[in-house]
């Protein structure tokens, strides 16, 4: 019996097609850029911003307000007596309710007389450079859904990040370059639910740099034995091929932004590797950054390399803390989460972040950059001020410091406050909408008009609320 419809053989171009599509769905995820719909997305900022980058030293774990930035004589002259208005349950687990002391020593630096304690020399340096803002405080008390709620506005996974939702709004300013980079060692709870680009296109996730493998960027290296002509004409099959599929598609959002994906990808081959060396940085700029100490190394590398992202216009850099513990040795992924030993702890994550930290506020002040370039620092919340234990401080949504320094900030500002004993906020409250209002404001965006449809609704970072800070800005 004759088939009367026989079905065709497969042609090569048609395989070829055919195997494109699955390819396509392969692109290098952690290498998206800022294209979106197969068209570039450049968009002005609402109105002239303050600064062209971020660099964000998130202090993973919950660094204690009152051993750090926030001066407590009252709490100094309490240790061991009962806190007024403790409650137990503050935190993750159980308080004594009795005032614990900070064991630091406290001085007061620069000609704003901030005071700082004795575990920041470095970063104190820079206190005039700084605003601090004393009165924030979390809806979490728990470091994921607290992390990821300073970070997305929301404390659940799904949502954009700051990142994300910057590069949304304005797009890249270097085409070869991803325009949000994330750096860590050991993930933090919460992992990439606190850096990822939710509902938003995948074009807006960032690039992850792992400090266990040496910051180094996978799937740049072109095969062995292929040049570059012929990588060039392999993409241009690929993009030809995915966007006749997208045609035949067009509801595939994301397809677009994975036909770009080898594009940067590609383009990155030259680019990256460049940003990334280290070697081309003088000895004295290594020294600075602490790279031949081994405590801080990892920390001043990624500070370093921080400062060359944003030097070739990367515009959202976000460095999340880890730091190796006297005992043991260990990378911890809530570096300060000081339950057991507060002093032992702090001393610790100090030793390993102070340095870098300066050594970056010092190094983006004398080379101009500091004007263009806003840096935040802080937790996703602080820590109790009544002892966990003996000498422990439990987690503390009620009230934590951030400072910032850069373009547009009103150095030597402190601005809130929170009770005689650091416990709680109390004065000019700052939610985690008003932090990330004020840093969508320096970058000349209106958190109000920066929205996405998604599922038939406007969404923004900041929800419906959200003020920006305004007595520390200029």
């Amino acid at each position: 019996m004759v088939n009367e419809s026989p079905i065709p053989l497969p042609t090569r171009r048609r395989f070829l097609q055919n195997a494109g599509m699955g390819l396509g769905s392969l692109a290098l995820a952690s290498l998206l850029h800022e294209q979106t719909g197969g068209q570039e997305r450049r968009q002005a900022p609402h109105f002239a911003p303050k600064v062209r980058s971020v660099i964000w030293l998130f202090m993973t774990g919950g660094p204690s307000q009152v051993d750090t930035f926030d001066y407590k004589p009252e709490l100094q002259r309490r240790n061991g007596q009962a806190l007024a208005g403790a409650d137990p349950r503050t935190g993750f687990f159980q308080t004594s309710g009795r005032c614990l002391a900070s064991p630091f020593a406290w001085s007061q630096h620069g000609q704003s007389g901030s005071w700082v304690s004795e575990l920041l020399p470095h970063t104190a340096r820079h206190v005039d450079d700084m605003a601090f803002i004393h009165s924030c405080y979390s809806n979490q008390n728990n470091h994921a859904p607290a992390a990821i709620e300073l970070m997305t506005g929301l404390n659940r996974p799904g949502y954009p990040s700051m990142g994300s939702w910057l590069t949304y709004g304005l797009g890249t300013m270097n085409e070869n370059l991803p325009a949000f980079v994330v750096m860590h060692e050991t993930k933090p709870r919460g992992d990439d639910n606190i850096w990822t680009p939710g509902f938003l296109p995948k074009s807006y996730q960032p690039l992850l740099l792992d400090a266990r493998r040496r910051e180094e960027v996978a799937n740049l290296t072109r095969a062995l034995g292929m040049t570059e002509t012929q990588q060039r004409t392999q993409l241009d099959l690929l993009r030809e091929m995915n966007q006749s599929h997208q045609q035949q598609r067009p509801q595939e959002a994301d397809l677009a932004a994975r036909i770009q994906s080898f594009e940067l990808a590609y383009r990155m081959q030259s680019a990256a590797p460049e940003a990334l060396d280290l070697r081309q940085e003088t000895r004295l700029v290594q020294d600075l950054y602490g790279l031949n100490q081994r405590d801080t190394a990892t920390f001043g590398r990624q500070c370093l390399l921080a400062r060359r992202l944003v030097e070739r216009n990367v515009r959202f850099v976000q460095i999340f803390f880890s730091a190796s513990r006297i005992s043991g040795g260990a990378v911890n992924d809530v570096p300060w989460d000081g339950h057991n030993d507060i002093n032992v702890n702090h001393r610790d994550c100090a030793r390993t972040m102070d340095q870098p930290v300066g050594a970056l506020l010092s190094d983006l002040k004398a080379r101009g950059l500091l004007d263009s370039t806003l840096v935040v620092w802080g937790g996703e919340f602080g820590r109790t001020s009544d002892s966990q234990g003996s000498v422990g401080r439990d987690h503390n949504p009620h009230a934590h410091t951030i400072w910032m320094a850069g373009g547009g900030i009103r150095g030597g500002v402190h601005y809130g406050a929170t009770d005689d004993f650091g416990y709680k906020a109390v004065h000019n409250r700052a939610s985690v909408h008003d932090i990330q209002a004020t840093v969508l404001h320096l970058m000349g965006l209106d958190h109000t008009r920066l929205t996405y449809r998604f599922n038939g609704r406007d969404f923004r970072l900041t929800d419906v609320a959200g003020n920006v800070i305004r007595p520390v800005l200029l």
